[in-house]
């Protein structure tokens, strides 16, 4: 019975579909002009309609399958390959590894700088193992991304996390805001920062300390000093630990405004004070900094913060009585008083107290000192003329005050606060002995960079003798120069012959010249309008095949524009003096400068277009694995090992003259050699 129906059902379609081609067929003859349509042909193989790729089973026991003949396509899909491989490819078990393992692998490419290869180990390999990462795989590589500013690939890593639904902790919130803090480009961590906080408000997550210090830490650093000082008065609200390091985190956004910064600096300083919170090393270094930086900004203003500095110091509890023995105690009557009678008397006391210490303080004679807790502006007559580092730190009482006020909180310094002293210091021979000095009395251990800043700041003063005569005591210091050395080195050669004699000296110590040393040599060039000296280091670039940053190419851009107002004025008066000279060494360099650029791939652009072919994206470092050949440090000591330091017992401070004292023939070997230690 069944197989009678599905006949007849069989024949039903057929009848029909023959109907409809005999149709189609008669259509088509009618459009061409044919009145009496033919026979009916079945269509050609290259006509296609609905039914040509359907086929129908021929077993009188079947209904028939209308199933499609698509052709296979001539390239595979893409997602039918990774099901492929995923279905095949199946991981050994022992090939998958424990979540403590692939932590270490993290944690080890991190630990070498190795962030591409860091990242790889959840985006490729635990993907290949297939084995889910957990939050402690994510918190690692967040916090790798933020120790070197990454913060795009940071955030990218969090929304990985929600994504996985997996829990987002404290120490999370953390490493995303020190990436903001460590950004290169300050509005997009600003931008990251204000997002995160209001994730943070939404989930109704409250910050601990870490978080907050952080989040300061962000705010200060791109800028947002209002914000960062909000912050704190939020902790202070939930009753959350302040220590010294919110201080410096609050120092460190005030070093980010140059303008108001040292004023800022002075506020937080005696809040510490206030709030018996003993300043570390780091917080001292921090100080130097924002004295180095920035500015008091407008002098009314700081006029008002420097007394307010002064009211708030007097008025301090614990202070009132140690400070003003000469005022009587109240008598036995007044203590009968009632309570609102001895407030008052308590606040006539203060006012009188406060009065006439402000105004010893006020009339102070000698040194000023805003850094103690008893500060005052001694014989300073006006702030309009504090316009120096110098300046500033005669505000705080000089260095030895600095050195007494760090004795004080318990605090020794180390080589970096020397260091920071350096930069601030009077640029004169004698304050550069004085400091010596000091590092022979407290028997610190000088590193190179201490050198290096010696060597810079006389290189600026234009002291190029003293500064090549440093090295005599790096040599005497047991310290070897490094590649800042030659850098600071380079500021102070004049000539090509001294730009050649530090260029051998550089080979036979087997370091390899940088274009910042170079680009030291070209400004020394630009600056004496020497052609010769220019094209030589142009040179020099194009054989060593080094790439032009922004500096070298803003030196080259300011010295065409010299060079053409000079041919300008000759022009304008064709018989001055030294014409000639002047338009044969100048053609000549022009076509060399040309060629250079062609070189280089920089003619016919503009120093903009050109500075954004030579600038290079900060990030590009991360999304490369790291060069071949690059050897992996093996003793985990060697990771952390800090810079090379010794004593400077042997550097006889004595000996060191004034440039005045050698214009006037004091003894000086001027013809000894300059050599560096090896």
């Amino acid at each position: 019975m069944s197989s009678i129906i599905l006949n007849t059902l069989r024949r039903q379609c057929v009848s029909q579909f023959r109907t409809r081609l005999i149709q189609q067929s008669f259509l088509t003859t009618t459009s061409r002009g044919f009145h009496i349509a033919p026979i009916a042909r079945a269509p050609k193989p290259h006509q296609k309609d609905e039914f040509s790729h359907l086929e129908a089973a021929h077993s009188p026991d079947q209904f028939g399958t209308l199933s499609p003949q698509v052709d296979e396509p001539e390239t595979p899909d893409e997602g039918d390959l990774k099901e492929e491989d995923f279905l095949q490819n199946i991981p050994a078990p022992g090939q998958k590894l424990s979540v403590r393992q692939y932590a270490d692998l993290i944690k080890d490419h991190l630990k070498n700088n190795r962030i591409r290869e860091a990242l790889d180990v959840v985006e490729v390999r635990m993907k290949q193992d297939r084995v889910k990462p957990v939050n402690y795989h994510f918190n690692l590589l967040i916090g790798g991304c933020a120790r070197v500013g990454y913060s795009k690939k940071a955030f990218q890593l969090y929304n990985k996390m929600k994504q996985h639904d997996l829990k987002v902790t404290g120490g999370t919130y953390t490493s995303l805001f020190n990436a903001c803090a460590v950004s290169p480009f300050l509005g997009d961590g600003l931008k990251r920062a204000n997002q995160l906080r209001e994730i943070m408000l939404e989930k109704g997550y409250e910050p601990n300390e870490s978080n907050y210090n952080a989040m300061i830490k962000a705010y200060g650093r791109c800028g947002e000093l209002k914000t960062a000082f909000q912050l704190v008065d939020e902790m202070v609200a939930r009753r959350l630990s302040i220590g010294t390091d919110t201080f410096n985190f609050l120092l460190q956004a005030c070093i980010s405004d140059r303008e108001y910064g040292f004023r800022h600096a002075l506020l937080v300083w005696h809040r510490m004070h206030r709030m018996r919170i003993s300043p570390d090393r780091y917080s001292f270094n921090l100080l130097l900094r924002c004295v180095r930086d920035c500015q008091l900004g407008d002098l009314e203003t700081t006029q008002q913060v420097i007394e307010q500095i002064l009211s708030e110091s007097i008025v301090e509890p614990g202070n009132a009585g140690k400070r003003v023995p000469a005022i009587e105690e109240p008598s036995v009557e007044a203590i009968e008083r009632s309570e609102e009678d001895n407030a008052e008397q308590q606040r006539k006391l203060a006012t009188i107290v406060t009065n006439r210490e402000l105004t010893e303080r006020l009339n102070h004679e000698g040194v000023p000192d805003l850094l103690s807790p008893q500060p005052h502006l001694g014989s300073l007559v006006r702030l309009g003329e504090v316009r120096k580092p110098e300046d500033r730190l005669l505000l705080l009482g000089g260095s030895s005050n600095v050195f007494a006020e760090m004795r004080r909180c318990g605090t020794e310094p180390d080589i970096r606060t020397i260091t920071e002293l350096l930069d601030v210091i009077p640029s004169t021979y004698a304050a550069e002995k004085q400091l010596l000095g000091t590092i022979k009395q407290l028997k610190l251990r000088c590193d190179i960079d201490f050198f290096n800043i010696l060597i810079k700041k006389r290189s600026m003063r234009f002291d190029y003798e003293g500064a090549k005569d440093v090295l005599y005591m790096i040599e005497a210091a047991n310290l070897e120069p490094d590649i800042v050395t030659y850098g600071v080195l380079a500021l102070g050669c004049q000539t090509q012959e001294e730009a050649r004699s530090l260029l051998k000296m550089m080979h036979e110590a087997d370091v390899r010249m940088n274009i910042q040393i170079l680009g030291a040599m070209l400004r020394q060039g630009c600056a004496k309008q020497n052609f010769r000296y220019v094209t030589e280091i142009l040179q020099i670039v194009k054989r060593e095949r080094l790439k032009p940053n922004e500096p070298f190419l803003r030196h080259l851009e300011e010295f065409g524009r010299v060079c053409e107002k000079r041919d300008r004025e000759y022009d304008a008066k064709p018989r001055k003096r030294g014409r000639d000279e002047f338009k044969q060494e100048y053609n000549r360099y022009r076509m060399q400068l040309d060629a250079w650029r062609e070189h280089m791939g920089l003619q016919g652009l503009a120093l903009d277009q050109a500075l954004g072919i030579v600038r290079e994206h900060p990030w590009e470092q991360f999304k490369e694995p790291q060069a071949e050949g690059y050897e992996a440090v093996k003793n985990p000591k060697l990771r952390h090992k800090r810079k090379k330091q010794h004593s400077i017992r042997r550097v006889d401070v004595e000996a060191i003259e004034d440039v005045d004292d050698r214009r006037q023939g004091k003894d000086h070997d001027q013809t000894k050699e300059v050599k560096l230690a090896h």
